[in-house]
């Protein structure tokens, strides 16, 4: 008898202890994920897997079942999932233990190149829970009605792979700069002409793409140009850019090139440092851009070692930067003439002449409303940290300089005066030294010989600018703005402002004319 209620009392408890572990409660909309968006790139030759995943998390200390997962669209969608090992769309009853993890597998269907081929993105989600404790999480896919530039993509016999690069020199230990790349082709078998982009289609860049030697890119009025990321363009020695858009008549920027990252969901809209960079290698010649926006990249413009001749490298007009993580344009040893230029929200800095160089900035709006304590507007110096290299000018006539920190500007030299020739013509520029460190500083004085007519926004209640809305890029000046009828009309006669307005006497500082906001 003993030993049967041994036996008995056994059995109860390990069926109690199995009874409570297993014993699950309905979610209440606690899971957590590896994401909060599943991008998966469209499937096409040789780039990538068309399978993703995804991780939820169930961080409770209870056992839980998730009523449903299902995609928002339902049986309807171009996606399918795959749940515990078993394929579908809709899934009930999902259970999940305490503290325990679950990998859900994203892939795109074949059909899903049959939707809208005037649509860019098709985008999904993915539904957990019913009701009032539902969760999500968004699918995004670039549909394949664009012209894909990518490196080739080899696979070797140990069944890894290798991918095309671009050479970019050697490094100071003699061994070679790769970085994945592909030429830019004017008779690519599936693009057709690289070298002239047209509105026809967006193009989406994977890795860096190369305008060879003695070749020019072209690109249209209304073209759209997405960098994956690490993606971004090359201009090689004697090769050169051209960007022609023109003023658009809507705020679609119908006419306008649009240079930015292939993440076009609205919660990447204006996250910096999506992709790389614009570079304009030395010896790249004639690069001109006009009617550009480009948004979201480390660097916008790099332009390197184009100080040798008197021509200039880069030809700037009605461009828009936003959002570079680190610098709008970093020029080392540059030389750049630019008009109705506006740059915004850069980690470091809007505008960077480095190296020395040679610049001419007109009606230019030179911002920086990046949140950190140590960024500026303009920095120019004439080093790298051993040699000094030859400022042989550097012009800002009519510019707006202002930042959310105390100094817009940052001028540093090393070598003799006559070799850092900077000049500031009718300017407005935030320079708050509330400590009068720069009291005796050469370079800032603003009263001398460098500085004229220049209205100095030493506090927050200075002069000010009176932008719309700085944070969003809204750079625009109302009618209160200091910058309203300050500026030498002698820079200004004959030009529009950079919305095609046409500049008056008296006209104003910056890229915008005054405007009297909603």
């Amino acid at each position: 008898m003993k030993n049967h209620l041994y036996i008995f009392i056994l059995l109860f408890t390990v069926f109690y202890s199995c009874r409570n572990d297993f014993d699950f409660e309905s979610s209440t909309g606690n899971l957590a994920f590896s994401k909060d968006t599943v991008y998966l790139d469209t499937v096409f030759t040789n780039i990538g897997s068309s399978t993703y995943t995804l991780k939820v998390y169930n961080k409770s200390n209870k056992n839980i079942s998730i009523p449903k997962i299902q995609l928002g669209n339902g049986n309807n969608s171009k996606y399918r999932l795959m749940v515990d090992g078993v394929p579908g769309k809709v899934f009930e009853g999902v259970e999940m233990l305490a503290k325990d993890s679950m990998y859900i597998f994203i892939e795109v269907t074949a059909d899903v190149l049959d939707t809208d081929p005037t649509d860019f993105l098709y985008t999904d989600t993915i539904l957990f829970g019913e009701g009032s404790q539902t969760q999500e999480v968004e699918l995004v896919t670039l549909i394949q009605d664009a012209y894909f530039i990518y490196p080739q993509r080899t696979q070797n016999p140990d069944e890894s792979f290798t991918y095309e690069t671009i050479n970019l020199g050697i490094d100071n230990d003699g061994n070679p700069i790769e970085i994945r790349g592909t030429v830019l082709d004017e008779t690519d078998p599936i693009n057709g002409n690289e070298l002239h982009m047209t509105n026809l289609k967006p193009y989406v860049i994977y890795g860096y793409a190369v305008v060879p030697s003695n070749k020019t890119l072209i690109v249209d009025a209304g073209a759209r140009v997405h960098f994956h990321a690490e993606s971004g363009l090359i201009v090689a020695n004697n090769a050169s850019l051209q960007v022609n858009g023109t003023l658009s008549n809507t705020d679609d920027l119908e006419n306008e090139v649009i240079f930015e990252g292939d993440r076009l969901e609205p919660n990447f809209s204006e996250i910096p440092g999506q992709w790389g960079t614009i570079w304009l290698t030395k010896g790249s010649v004639n690069n001109t851009i006009t009617n550009l926006t480009l948004k979201n990249a480390t660097v916008g413009f790099l332009v390197t070692g184009n100080d040798e001749t008197n021509i200039p490298t880069l030809t700037m007009n009605n461009v828009q930067i936003y959002n570079s993580s680190n610098v709008g344009i970093l020029a080392r040893t540059g030389n750049i003439t630019g008009s109705n230029i506006v740059i915004n929200n850069s980690g470091q800095s809007s505008l960077a002449c480095t190296f020395g160089g040679n610049y001419d900035f007109t009606h230019c709006t030179f911002a920086n409303y990046w949140p950190t304590p140590n960024q500026t507007a303009i920095v120019i110096d004439d080093y790298d940290g051993n040699p000094i290299y030859a400022l042989t000018q550097a012009n800002f006539n009519n510019c707006l300089i202002y930042s959310s920190t105390n100094y817009s500007i940052s001028l540093k030299k090393e070598g003799s005066d006559s070799n850092f020739n900077y000049q500031f013509n009718n300017c407005l520029i935030k320079f708050n030294d509330f400590s009068n460190q720069f009291s005796s500083h050469p370079e800032y004085q603003f009263t001398g010989s460098k500085y004229t007519n220049c209205l100095i926004a030493t506090n927050s209640n200075t002069n000010k600018p009176d932008f719309k809305n700085p944070n969003d890029n809204q750079l625009y000046i109302g009618e209160n703005s200091a910058a309203k009828g300050s500026a030498d009309f002698n820079f200004s006669s004959g030009t529009n402002d950079i919305l095609g307005y046409p500049r008056i006497n008296p006209t104003d500082i910056g890229a915008y004319n005054f405007t009297i906001f909603d």
